[in-house]
């Protein structure tokens, strides 16, 4: 496993620009923090507030994005869409891609593995959601669905895996509070960072998410090989956030 833990928050379509002060919030908790961490703590918010943030005020933070366009080119007529470079220039060290919520807008894995590309190209760290359905889970199909969205992310972009964070969302989990057995999650945890191992020859951090909360992550921290964890709604309230970090590491 990786020393430094991941704590991503995604806001999804959620916030303000008054709501930016809780991120400052919670910089000045991690800054103050008695306990000595270390931690990667990124921000992935909606494209709204991406160009509001005052980087001079965050250090223990970094910025992300939650989608990028597939297309190859940095500027041109494609309404609505936001380039790998627009978000680089806005400060923006990560971004999210191929999460569920995308998926199910029709988002393919071509349209990941080119992201994935386009991403790497401008320094952009991708965080790659994979998951399944709670039908391909019932019929314990979850790791063959996981493994070929693995393998079509990655197709062709091998030179590209050291700018790669897994995150693995069972789909069924997401927003339910139904958190899969800590016994599953081993061996699946296990399972995914062999096979990344044996066929790609590189270690990735592998995450966690699907209803992270401050009530579970007494619990959640203890899943083997696991690097930390995608958070969503409980990312929206200050405290929320900052007790997950407490508690993961009291």
């Amino acid at each position: 496993m990786y020393s430094k833990k991941y704590f991503i928050a995604n806001w999804k379509m959620n916030g303000e620009p008054k709501d930016l002060g809780r991120i400052y919030k919670i910089e000045k908790f991690l800054k103050n923090f008695k306990k000595k961490i270390n931690l990667n703590c990124i921000f992935c918010l909606p494209f709204t507030l991406l160009g509001l943030i005052n980087h001079k005020k965050i250090s223990f933070i970094k910025i992300g994005s939650q989608n990028i366009t597939a297309s190859a080119i940095d500027y041109g007529a494609f309404t609505g869409s936001v380039s790998a470079k627009m978000v680089r220039q806005l400060g923006c060290k990560y971004t999210i891609i191929g999460h569920s919520e995308n998926r199910n807008e029709g988002e393919t894995d071509k349209d990941i593995n080119k992201k994935i590309e386009f991403a790497s190209s401008k320094n952009l760290k991708a965080i790659l959601c994979v998951g399944e359905t709670l039908n391909e889970f019932k019929n314990k199909k979850s790791f063959n669905k996981v493994k070929s969205q693995i393998y079509s992310a990655f197709k062709d972009n091998k030179r590209h895996l050291g700018n790669i964070v897994i995150a693995y969302e069972p789909i069924w989990s997401i927003g339910t509070g139904i958190i899969p057995k800590k016994v599953y999650l081993d061996s699946f945890f296990k399972k995914i960072k062999d096979l990344i191992r044996k066929d790609f020859k590189k270690n990735v951090p592998v995450l966690y998410g699907g209803s992270v909360s401050s009530k579970n992550i007494s619990s959640l921290k203890n899943i083997d090989c696991c690097d930390g964890f995608l958070i969503g709604g409980a990312s929206l309230k200050t405290q929320n956030f900052i007790d997950i970090i407490k508690k993961y590491y009291i």
